[in-house]
C-alpha cells in the first residue's frame, strides 16, 4: 500500500516511520531533528511552501501541504500485515 503525501507524491506505507505536526517542531527535538535532517540534504518540501507537517521514512524527511490528521486518516484506511 502507499501514502499520497501532496504534490503527486506517494511512498510505500511501510517505510513510513512518523507522521508529525509541523507545529511541534517549533522546539526542542524534533526541531533539532530537522536541522540535522537539512544539513544532510535529506529533507524534501513538496508542500510548495505551505508545509503543515512532516513525513518522516527510512531514507527521507518529506514537508507536507497536507495536515498530519488528514495523513493519518489515509494511512490508518489500510491495514498492515507483517510476516512474523
Amino acid at each position: 500500500m502507499f501514502l499520497h503525501l501532496g504534490a503527486d507524491m506517494v511512498v510505500p506505507l511501510r517505510d513510513v516511520i512518523s507522521i508529525t505536526d509541523l507545529k511541534s517542531a517549533q522546539s526542542g527535538i524534533n526541531s533539532e531533528f530537522l536541522k540535522k535532517m537539512r544539513d544532510e540534504k535529506r529533507i524534501f518540501d513538496i508542500s510548495e511552501n505551505d508545509p503543515k507537517s512532516f513525513i518522516i521514512t527510512t531514507n527521507k524527511v518529506y514537508l507536507s501541504a497536507i495536515s498530519s490528521l488528514t495523513l493519518k486518516k489515509r494511512a490508518g484506511h489500510f491495514q498492515i500485515y507483517e510476516n512474523i
